[in-house]
């Protein structure tokens, strides 16, 4: 039975590929690790999404096998980035077919228009591990974010589309996703038995609705001036509890 991998100790150690590195020492040795649950849970949501001459980019692989079943489900052009060097070497245990290379997915080194899908599995999720509130990110998680999702939008065919898989609800990343500089549409579904996972599926050439575009603008909004206390008086001529509804 294989041992479950090293936990970081602290979040933040998510977004650092030494932490990876370290953690991928032993792939070889060691079975897949999936985040948000195997390819069997989102496979009727997925499939339908790809064709098979597709041209698919999938990032942030790690030890994941969904480069693989993604050959066995006759999608046979898939290329998988991950910047940790060390799991990127350990990969070619699958078939050649595939191919692995070492690339940060903010930093992608693909043509303009170079894939009809991309799929993202628990990347964006890792980057933004250790942020303090995950309703209001920081300035630099906001960036990270617009840095993966603008190189996503970049290596996209005009009607190509990414599909994101993530334990984020819609509440926490609707906003992110539904920037009109994408030029993408946006829907979501939930999958998995008893705790719950999303997928997000946009799709280059769309829009967004009315409804995503002003929570896309929230995001960069300006935060609200906390407002003023309010305190109750003191004072022996308020007959406030003749006024409390019981």
């Amino acid at each position: 039975m294989a041992s479950s991998p090293p936990l970081p100790k602290k979040n933040s150690e998510y977004r650092e590929a030494q932490y990876w590195d370290e953690r991928y020492q032993h792939a070889l040795d060691t079975a897949p690790y999936e985040w948000f649950c195997d390819f069997d849970a989102f496979r009727d949501l997925l499939e339908p999404e790809l064709q098979p001459e597709d041209r698919i980019l999938v990032l942030g692989c790690g030890n994941s096998a969904l480069s693989y079943e993604l050959l066995c489900g006759t999608f046979p052009n898939v290329v998988s980035v991950d910047y940790s060097p060390v799991v990127v070497t350990a990969m070619p245990m699958y078939p050649s077919m595939l191919r692995w290379e070492t690339m940060d997915a903010r930093a992608l080194s693909f043509p303009n228009s170079t894939f009809d899908v991309v799929l993202e599995k628990g990347t964006l999720d890792a980057l933004l591990a250790g942020e303090q509130d995950p309703w209001t990110v920081s300035p630099e998680g906001i960036q990270t974010v617009d840095e993966v999702l603008s190189e996503v939008s970049r290596v996209l065919t005009p009607q190509g589309r990414f599909i994101l898989l993530t334990g984020a609800a819609p509440h926490f990343r609707v906003q992110h996703y539904a920037q009109p500089h994408y030029g993408w549409s946006l829907r979501h579904a939930s999958y998995g038995s008893g705790f719950h996972f999303y997928f997000y599926l946009m799709h280059k050439g769309g829009e967004l609705s009315p409804a995503q575009q002003a929570l896309g603008a929230r995001l960069h909004a300006p935060p609200s001036p906390p407002s003023s206390p309010c305190f109750l008086q003191d004072s022996d001529k308020e007959d406030f509890l003749s006024a409390m509804e019981l």
